[in-house]
């Protein structure tokens, strides 16, 4: 701030001038005190300058209304949501998210750090503060396939280019043995988001004297608080197949409240544009008995105060004028959001013009061998390991089959550098009869992801995946849905409007598969090849065991066909 915008809102506050902006007469949220105030909120330079009585040179009518500080998400992954940043952000920012933690290691798996600046490029000029994450973990593990390897001299760069901090650690077993490369990579920056599934007692608490900040890993009271107590932030996610406000909400107390932030990490299309996401969480949390002022405060104070943002997330003099105006703050449904002051979104629609950045260097990121159905085959034997999946989480479990009855299956394909690596299983609890699914979103080095029952309808619907690579649905040996995703075969380059479209139709096509009750298809089978998610998942070499660290069995080696 200047000496004469400082000045400005000194006056202004005092009441000597005139505010750029006062919304009268509303009920405005007090995030310090825990409780609500009513005035006049005046808005000078940006900031606000104070609560009470003041005028304005452009006023606005409160009467009636509540004036909410803006959200801030956590944790998120542009890349999940399969639209390109900026036009996410014109789906979010109008519901009152206006400061994101987005970690961009999904297009950095597939193209390294020119993937990592396109996405910094497309939120320039976003009316939002987006925190673009260093990807920590490319790839995931050492066992993974992905389009990139990114390493400390990588962090260090990417540090110069603006980057926020360190992207989820979820190398856990290469920070508990030190690996040098892991390491440095901590040290690079100050902060540093977490990603602990399971993780306790001496270990965990070695991740977190690492310098580890957050979790958004905790399914269950007793982990949030393990994790607090070693002075870690908690995030409560929301994602499509992840669920956990709810669960979490129990371990929310007069005490340790303000260790907690709210995140969405993986949502898909559809759940953002119906349900929304921060605001969600705050909606999902009051129902669970937060009461709304808290429900606020998680969603806007806690998050910048974690990350050491000064002055935002409160409607306080001298804090940025990052708000939006609501009718009920149980709801909170944005009618009018600010920014720095400025309408940026009314009704639920942006009042900002679209992103220019150029991905044409990120297009045609698939490249396959020739492939047959007996590629993709996997002969059934009793008693044969299978992935079982479960509802509203991305944990599975290790089981047996004495019968493919009820099975489904699903291959990993790499689709990096055409290696010819394909990774079988069976899998129970997805229930997908008569076609399959194909995709080139899969956590997190993004290989091809099919899951069928039936080789036919599984090879056409990874041909149908092209170049470019996205979503394809197929049965009865024809496609009944595609979805292109040209920007690394994780986004579309159209418009979000487009892109929810395609994926209505996308997930119609699905439905008329059918599935089990409790799973996002999509979402799940994305997750089905993320090796640091316990307990077993697939990936191109074979059925991996996470907690153990080992194979089940590969499918690289002759003896396990």
């Amino acid at each position: 701030m200047t000496d004469e915008e400082r000045t400005r809102l000194i006056r202004t506050a005092c009441g000597e001038e005139k505010a750029d902006l006062v919304i009268k007469n509303a009920t405005v949220a007090d995030v310090f005190g825990g409780g609500w105030l009513h005035g006049d909120v005046a808005v000078t330079g940006g900031r606000i300058a104070g609560v009470g009585s003041y005028s304005g040179k452009t006023e606005t009518d409160g009467s009636g209304k509540y004036v909410l500080p803006a959200f801030y998400d956590a944790h998120l992954h542009f890349e999940s949501v399969a639209v390109r940043p900026s036009e996410y952000l014109r789906l979010t920012v109008p519901r009152g998210v206006t400061a994101y933690n987005a970690d961009p290691h999904e297009i950095a798996n597939v193209c390294g750090m020119r993937g990592v600046k396109f996405m910094l490029d497309d939120v320039r000029g976003v009316p939002a503060d987006v925190h673009m994450m260093m990807p920590s973990c490319v790839p995931a593990t050492g066992e993974d396939r992905s389009g990139a390897h990114l390493t400390a001299e990588d962090a260090e760069r990417g540090k110069k280019l603006g980057l926020f901090g360190l992207g989820e650690m979820m190398n856990v077993p290469g920070v508990l043995g030190c690996d040098k490369d892991v390491i440095k990579k901590l040290g690079v920056f100050d902060i540093i988001d977490g990603h602990a599934p399971a993780l306790s007692g001496g270990a965990l608490s070695a991740y977190a004297a690492a310098g580890v900040l957050t979790d958004h890993e905790c399914t269950t009271v007793e982990e949030a608080n393990d994790r607090i107590s070693r002075g870690m932030y908690v995030l409560m996610r929301e994602g499509s197949q992840a669920k956990n406000v709810r669960a979490l909400c129990r371990a929310v107390n007069d005490y340790n409240a303000d260790r907690f932030l709210f995140c969405t990490d993986d949502r898909n299309l559809s759940d953002v544009a119906e349900h929304g996401t921060i605001d969600n969480c705050v909606r999902i949390a009051v129902s669970c008995g937060i009461p709304p002022i808290r429900a606020i405060k998680i969603a806007s104070q806690n998050a910048f105060a974690a990350y050491g943002i000064k002055g935002k997330g409160a409607i306080a003099p001298g804090y940025a004028a990052d708000m939006f105006v609501c009718s009920d703050p149980a709801e909170c449904v944005a009618e009018e959001v600010y920014h720095a002051g400025m309408l940026v979104a009314r009704s639920g629609e942006p009042l900002f013009a679209r992103s220019g950045a150029d991905a044409s260097d990120l297009r045609g990121t698939v490249v396959l061998p020739d492939l047959t159905e007996e590629d993709l085959a996997l002969p059934f034997t009793s008693g044969m390991p299978v992935i079982e999946v479960l509802p509203e989480t991305l944990y599975t479990a290790l089981s047996t089959a004495e019968s493919p009855e009820g099975l489904d299956l699903v291959c990993c394909i790499e689709r990096h550098r055409a290696l010819g690596e394909i990774g079988r299983a069976y899998v129970r609890g997805f229930g997908l009869r008569g076609g399959a699914i194909a995709q080139t979103v899969g956590h997190d080095s993004h290989n091809i992801t099919v899951l069928g029952d039936n080789t036919r309808d599984m090879l056409l619907a990874v041909r149908a995946l092209g170049s470019d690579g996205g979503f394809a649905v197929c049965s009865g040996g024809r496609i009944t849905a595609k979805t292109d995703l040209e920007i690394g075969g994780l986004m579309s380059m159209g418009s979000a409007a487009d892109a929810l479209k395609a994926r209505r139709e996308l997930n119609a096509a699905v439905s008329a598969l059918g599935h089990a009750e409790g799973i996002e298809p999509l979402m799940l089978l994305s997750f089905l090849t993320l090796t640091v998610i316990p307990d077993v998942k697939l990936n191109t070499k074979g059925l991996y065991d996470v907690a153990r660290g080992r194979y089940v069995y590969r499918c690289d080696k002759k003896e396990n066909r």
